[in-house]
């Protein structure tokens, strides 16, 4: 793989999805129907997934492409594969509070090691470079040419005085549980992959995720932090999060700087 030249077209390929998203996001309705797991689904995840799979086929014809919307490709099986979720947070999006990003992912042998979040409602880039290393884009956003960059790294963790990131939508009393076997200093909700980019930029030390996601929700906020110097492992026994599994669905996982003192489930 040309790292340089998947940096470049999944950056570009997220700020043209990330436009369109944002031109319906800001009209006065937009149509919400219901998939056949209940989850909704917006004219904008079809329209940015449409223009994000053009794009990566055309780049990557040879590499295989999961995306969410399109259900033909979850019964694709491969270790190394491209992975989309056209607009991750679409509970924000449908209820206009911002917190919903472009996820665009590489994964190999099992690993997302490169990967694109933008958060086009909050004006914040996060990607990794083609040497691996995450980054957050500052200033003006220019399709053409990448800005300037910050590197990112996660938080040397205070573990007498945590700060926790969990789901806005899916917060739940297990959830709860979890992070009370922690001593909190504060905790707070973000939606879609964003919470990984938190704990990426040091701006939260642990993210646990006690509820079902899929591949898709994952991959690109777990390559931007494995890329700052953090881990995703599972729930259960803080084995390393892996890819490509049957049905693209996940474990419970932690999300989290390796500075912290994980507590058993």
């Amino acid at each position: 793989m040309d790292y340089e030249k998947l940096t470049q077209v999944m950056r570009r390929l997220s700020l043209v999805a990330g436009d369109k998203i944002m031109e319906i996001y800001n009209s006065d309705e937009f149509e919400v129907k219901l998939k056949s797991d209940d989850s909704p689904v917006t004219e904008a995840d079809e329209a940015a997934d449409a223009l994000i799979s053009e794009g990566l086929r055309t780049a990557f014809p040879d590499v295989v492409l999961v995306t969410e919307e399109q259900a033909a490709s979850h019964s694709m099986k491969a270790d190394t594969f491209l992975i989309v979720d056209p607009l991750d947070g679409t509970k924000e999006f449908v209820h206009r509070r911002g917190d919903f990003t472009v996820n665009i992912a590489y994964v190999e042998n099992g690993v997302p090691t490169r990967g694109v979040v933008y958060a086009p409602a909050k004006n914040r880039m996060f990607f990794t470079l083609a040497n691996g290393q995450s980054v957050e884009e500052t200033g003006a956003l220019s399709k053409d040419v990448i800005g300037e960059t910050l590197p990112i790294k996660v938080s040397q963790a205070d573990n007498d005085a945590l700060l926790v990131v969990a789901s806005k939508s899916h917060r739940d009393q297990a959830t709860d549980d979890y992070i009370n076997k922690y001593k909190v200093a504060d905790s707070k909700s973000a939606g879609s992959s964003l919470k990984f980019c938190l704990v990426a930029t040091g701006e939260a030390d642990l993210y646990p995720r006690v509820g079902r996601t899929m591949e898709w929700d994952t991959a690109a906020g777990h390559a931007v932090l494995h890329g700052a110097g953090g881990m995703v492992v599972r729930f259960d026994d803080h084995s390393p999060l892996i890819y490509g599994k049957d049905g693209y669905a996940n474990p419970f996982f932690i999300a989290y700087s390796p500075s912290v003192e994980l507590k058993e489930a």
